[in-house]
């Protein structure tokens, strides 16, 4: 009995070890113009469908690519309606969130989680009863209460309702004076950072990235960071009067040589670090992907998302 006991505490423990860290399915992988194809991942903690999604670009024609590469066992209705718990909206512009909005009228009740700016936009111009109904919780009357704001402030954890994750948020600078949002996931130990859309500090003029870094260091340097998601706009030829607050992979590097000043260069090796937001245009994507393997003396793990495939972060 005894050798019994001890070999279930041992797949137990086994079970507990393998389900460390988050599952991710990229909804939407692109910046700018590719409309079926737009900023969405969604995140949950391995061998969860208790999701959260960063962002929402797109979603309906992401959920249906996502079932197509097997990364759901369940139809469109129940991912949408049920696996996705909330949206974390790092800004309010449409390939950022139009997703959301064109699906609020089949969705089910869901909290909306950004900043005091991001949510002031969505109330004025979005949820409005002129451009979409209002189904938020506030706003132009009536409100039909079935989105709820949830506002957050920097560097205060909330929990993220109906699912085992909480969020922190940070304030980013996209092309001054626009704010975007960075949130910081934690379940349990583990933790995962995603970055809207952000130009370097040294163009932007601002400290917004070394205050994300300096928060995060302690969770580099104990391995608690599982991932990070980044954006690489542009390519390195992009000028930086013509960054429009986004990155290069000069600048991605840049700011990843910040965070290794604050955590040690040693412990970036091998970092999970998911590459976001490339505009295709052109060659753009070869480009950057060039670049930024030439640039990576940190030997950090690159990973380029697909629409719809199911990868994780541990």
């Amino acid at each position: 009995m005894r050798h019994i006991i001890s070999f279930l505490l041992l797949l137990s423990v086994s079970a507990s070890f393998a389900q460390k860290g988050f599952q991710v399915v990229p909804l939407g992988v692109k910046g700018g113009t590719t409309d079926g194809n737009l900023s969405a991942y969604m995140l949950a903690p391995a061998g969860s469908d208790a999701y959260v999604c960063l962002d929402a670009g797109t979603v309906s024609n992401g959920i249906g690519i996502a079932i197509q590469k097997l990364a759901f066992n369940a139809n469109a209705e129940t991912v949408l309606k049920k696996y996705i718990k909330g949206y974390l909206i790092s800004h309010p512009h449409l390939d950022h969130i139009s997703g959301m909005i064109i699906n609020s009228v089949d969705d089910t009740v869901k909290q909306v989680y950004a900043m005091a700016h991001g949510i002031d936009v969505m109330k004025a111009h979005y949820f409005n009863w002129q451009s979409w109904p209002n189904l938020a919780n506030d706003g132009n009357a009536p409100a039909l209460n079935k989105y709820r704001y949830q506002q957050l402030a920097e560097g205060l954890e909330m929990p993220v309702k109906d699912s085992e994750m909480s969020v922190q948020a940070f304030p980013l600078s996209h092309s001054k004076p626009y704010s975007s949002t960075a949130f910081l996931l934690r379940q349990g130990d583990d933790y995962a950072l995603y970055f809207g859309d952000t130009g370097p500090d040294e163009v932007e003029e601002t400290d917004h990235m070394k205050r994300v870094w300096t928060a995060v260091a302690p969770l580099v340097k104990s391995g608690k960071l599982k991932g990070i998601f980044l954006e690489v706009s542009y390519p390195n030829a992009q000028p930086d009067r013509h960054l429009y607050g986004h990155l290069t992979p000069k600048w991605f590097m840049r700011e990843f040589e910040v965070l290794g000043g604050l955590a040690g260069k040693e412990h970036l090796q091998n970092l999970n670090v998911v590459v976001t937001h490339i505009k295709p245009v052109g060659n753009n994507e070869e480009t950057i992907r060039r670049e930024l393997g030439a640039a990576n003396r940190l030997r950090l793990r690159l990973i380029f998302p697909e629409q719809g495939v199911k990868f994780e972060l541990k």
